[in-house]
C-alpha cells in the first residue's frame, strides 16, 4: 500500500490522520478505494461530497436526470445557475472544486440491467441514492450477483432509513431481498415527488451513508449488515431493528431463485431517478 502522501494531502487529511482508528493507512485506503454513487439527488449529493472530501479516490456518478428547480431544496451539490443540466455533471462540478485530486467518473445514463452489469464490477462499493422501487431492486439484486457490497437509504417525508447489504459473502449477511422480498404493489407507497420530503432529512441519511462507506473502506466500527437503521426527525430519535438472513430469501437463500438479471429485463421508465 502506497504510504506516500504529498504535503498538500497531509494537510488536507490531518483530521483523519491524527485520528487512531484511520491514521495513514486508513487515508491510503481511502485514496485508492473507489464507489458508485447512483443518483445525484437529496441522498447522492451529501453522499458524494463527504466521500470526495474524505479523499476517496475514484468514484463514479450515475443519472441521467436533468436538474430542476424543485430539486435545489435538498439536492445540495447543484446550483441554481446549472438548472436543466444533466445531474452526474452538474454534481461532478462541484466535487472538483471541492477536491480536484478525486477522479470522478460521470455517467450521464439511466441505470438499466446493461448498465447495471457493466459499471458495478468497476467499483469497490456501491451506494443506492434514488428514489423508486424497480432501481432499488435491481441495484440489490446486480450487487449480490455481481459480488459488491450495497449501502442503501431511503427517506419519505421526516423519516429515513439505512442499511448495508453484504449478502454475496454468506451467513450472517443478509441480502436486500431479505428485508424486502419483492416490490410493493405499484402506488402503495408514495415517492417524494407525490408526498414531500424535509429537505435537511435527506442530507441526514446521505451522511450517515457517506459514514457507513468510510468505515468500510477503512474496516473500522461494526457495519450495518444485519441491522435497519431507522430515523423520526418530528421525534428526534433512532431505533435500529435487526435484520436476519432469511434461508427461504429468493435471493440469497438454500434455494434461490433469481440467478441473473433476467426478472429485470423490462425496464420502467422512471429508472435511476434521484431523491
Amino acid at each position: 500500500m502506497d504510504l506516500d502522501f504529498t504535503d498538500d494531502e497531509l494537510r488536507r487529511y490531518s483530521r483523519h490522520i491524527l485520528l487512531a482508528e484511520v491514521g495513514a493507512v486508513g487515508q491510503a485506503r481511502l485514496r485508492a478505494a473507489s464507489v458508485l454513487v447512483v443518483g445525484a439527488g437529496g441522498l447522492g449529493s451529501p453522499l458524494v461530497l463527504y466521500l470526495a472530501a474524505a479523499g476517496v479516490g475514484r468514484i463514479g456518478l450515475i443519472d441521467h436526470d436533468v436538474l430542476e428547480l424543485s430539486n435545489l431544496q435538498r439536492q445540495v451539490a447543484h446550483a441554481t445557475s446549472r438548472l436543466g443540466r444533466n445531474k452526474a455533471e452538474s454534481a461532478a462540478e462541484t466535487v472538483a472544486g471541492l477536491n480536484p485530486d478525486v477522479r470522478i467518473e460521470v455517467h450521464p445514463r439511466r441505470l438499466d440491467v446493461a448498465a447495471a452489469q457493466e459499471l458495478i464490477p468497476r467499483y469497490d462499493l456501491v451506494c443506492d441514492g434514488t428514489d423508486n422501487f424497480a432501481t432499488r431492486f435491481l441495484l440489490g439484486d446486480a450487487c449480490h450477483l455481481l459480488g459488491r457490497p450495497l449501502v442503501s437509504a431511503a427517506v419519505l417525508r421526516f423519516e429515513g432509513q439505512l442499511s448495508v447489504f453484504r449478502g454475496h459473502e454468506g451467513a450472517p449477511h443478509p441480502c436486500h431481498r431479505c428485508l424486502h422480498p419483492e416490490p410493493p404493489p405499484e402506488g402503495l407507497v408514495p415517492s417524494c415527488s407525490e408526498a414531500g420530503v424535509l429537505g435537511a432529512v435527506t442530507g441526514v441519511m446521505g451522511t450517515l451513508q457517506a459514514t457507513e462507506v468510510l468505515k468500510l473502506i477503512v474496516g473500522i466500527g461494526e457495519s450495518l449488515s444485519g441491522r435497519l437503521l431507522l430515523w423520526d426527525a418530528l421525534d428526534a430519535r433512532f431505533r435500529t431493528v435487526r435484520l436476519k438472513r432469511d434461508p427461504a430469501c429468493p435471493l440469497c437463500g438454500e434455494n434461490a431463485t433469481i440467478r441473473d438479471l433476467s426478472c429485470h429485463a423490462v425496464e420502467g421508465p422512471a429508472l435511476a431517478c434521484a431523491v
